[in-house]
């Protein structure tokens, strides 16, 4: 049965505290794609300590800080993802930026970035990515396990990921920015 939720696309998902998944607790995802054939997402919040080496160390000079490679997700950990902030809004893909929403735009890292550079302000680089099969994702939002917010440009840009969490359900109206609160095992609340 397939679960009608909202639309996911260019928003926020942020695990509800306690997720029993350790690859997602308290984590914030970036949704890239989501159709009925199942979601993409990138997780934002989770800088590593590994820093691009070659051939992607040439986009060194466009990253953002903390200019290090992000966990993306437990998906294909060996794919490499650039997202960046463009410049102008994009109607359609072209051979160096493919449009998210808004001025987000995947970054085609093959590129040779001093082309790329004329065209965005910024990119953050991601090791893997989150995904989910048909309807896995709706299923999970119905059982309560995701928050699905309204992004900003800064969230997937943040020079705080460790915090993103936080300021995201800080930054809610009402109750729920209460969550931001919440213990990690809720039974000590």
């Amino acid at each position: 049965m397939f679960v009608t939720s909202p639309q996911t696309k260019g928003r926020l998902l942020l695990a509800t505290p306690p997720l029993s998944d350790p690859n997602f607790d308290r984590t914030v995802v970036y949704v890239l794609e989501h159709h009925e054939d199942g979601a993409i997402g990138l997780v934002i919040n989770r800088p590593t300590e590994e820093a691009l080496s070659e051939p992607l160390d040439r986009w060194i000079d466009l990253q953002t800080a903390p200019s290090s490679v992000f966990a993306g997700g437990p998906v294909d950990t060996n794919a490499m993802i650039g997202i960046a902030v463009t410049k102008l809004l994009l109607d359609d893909s072209t051979e160096l930026l493919t449009p998210i929403s808004g001025l987000l735009a995947s970054a085609d890292l093959s590129a040779d970035p001093a082309i790329v550079a004329a065209h965005v302000e910024k990119v953050r680089v991601f090791r893997g990515y989150a995904g989910w099969g048909t309807g896995q994702l709706e299923s999970e939002i119905d059982e309560g396990a995701w928050l699905v917010l309204d992004a900003e440009i800064g969230d997937v840009f943040s020079d705080r990921p460790e915090t993103l969490w936080y300021d995201v359900l800080r930054r809610q109206p009402g109750r729920l920015s209460w969550l931001a609160l919440a213990p990690d095992d809720l039974n000590s609340n």
